[in-house]
């Protein structure tokens, strides 16, 4: 059986075997190690990493070729040995989890359009013999859903704050064509069961930095930053922060209400609604989120924290800014989301 062999940003190494009709992923799992993944179908990228050494095979995966399969780029869901592999992981130790992710029963409890082309669910999580009831999660992680009778889960971040209820919120952008987009839109109804797992994910805030925070969401990337604001206003929280809300048409902006409470609750809290392609008379920023980072890093009095999610391409440009304004890696942190 073949041998598999990790080996993390920061030195440390995982041995363990996979069977040759196994991916790397799921022979991981089995052997106690639950790596940084989403969809488990090639589809989100969460799982990327480089083969160093040795031979495998790719299944095929819903993004198409990587830009770095030529380099042994690899995404371990559909990646499965020929032979003893070693393979690089562009993360430390410590984003590797020892325990199973929790798996849980839920029902629906709500179902409301949000915007257009958004529809915003509630989850209420069934009564767990070792985790009892609350909905426990850092602001900022996600839950894997599943399609009721299907194998087909999508990974989705809260929007609400840990509780003792068991409700989980979620804010989803409906893709024409997209499995759980699909569902969700012409099927799903209250009352509903299915399973959702986790909480997973790293991003989250960094609450002992003293620096100022720059907080940008673009569409359903708007959920994780939510939740971490609303964790901030519960706080009193009193350090300079900027809330930056992208997407392209006005009506895709969501929770109106919701910012207009973070407002009033987080008083040192500035907000730039950012419409790239406005089609009525918008008084906002008219902009990308990047146009709308550059102009407040042109006014900032110090670089701060940034918080980004979005589609890939809205984290790239973001990063982008980042990179020429010259804020350290250290101090950005990133989430990608895709409509699926």
């Amino acid at each position: 059986m073949p041998e598999i062999t990790l080996r993390t940003r920061d030195g440390a190494r995982f041995e363990f075997p996979c069977a040759d009709t196994d991916t790397v992923l799921n022979a991981a799992e089995t052997a106690g190690l639950y790596l940084p993944a989403m969809c488990h179908e090639g589809t989100c990228g969460a799982c990327h990493a480089q083969v160093a050494e040795g031979r495998y095979t790719l299944g095929q995966t819903g993004a198409g070729v990587l830009a770095d399969a030529a380099a042994g780029g690899v995404l371990l869901c559909r990646c499965r040995p020929e032979g003893n592999l070693v393979i690089n992981l562009p993360y430390a130790q410590t984003d590797i989890r020892r325990q199973r992710v929790p798996q849980r029963e839920a029902t629906i409890t709500g179902l409301t359009p949000a915007g257009s082309g958004a529809m915003a669910l509630t989850l209420t999580l069934d009564a767990d013999p070792a985790l009892g009831a609350a909905a426990d999660f850092v602001p900022g992680q996600y839950m894997e859903v599943s399609i009721p009778g299907t194998t087909i889960r999508r990974a989705y971040s809260m929007a609400n704050l840990p509780n003792w209820d068991g409700r989980l919120e979620f804010l989803i952008r409906l893709l024409p064509g997209g499995a759980f987009s699909t569902w969700l839109a012409a099927r799903a109804r209250p009352g509903d069961r299915l399973v959702v797992r986790g909480p997973l994910g790293r991003f989250m805030l960094d609450e002992t930095s003293p620096r100022p925070r720059c907080l940008i969401g673009g569409g359903c990337g708007f959920a994780p930053v939510l939740a971490m604001l609303r964790h901030l206003a519960e706080f009193q929280d009193m350090q300079p922060t900027t809330l930056i809300f992208a997407v392209n048409r006005e009506a895709e902006l969501l929770a109106a209400e919701a910012i207009r409470a973070l407002e009033a609750a987080l008083p040192m809290l500035t907000v730039v609604l950012s419409v790239w392609h406005p089609q009525g008379a918008w008084s906002g920023f008219t902009g990308t989120a990047a146009d709308a980072f550059a102009a407040m890093l042109d006014e900032a009095v110090a670089l701060p924290d940034v918080y980004v999610c979005g589609p890939p391409r809205l984290v790239d440009s973001v990063l982008a800014v980042a990179g020429a304004r010259g804020l350290p890696p250290s101090q950005i942190f990133t989430e990608e989301v895709q409509p699926r």
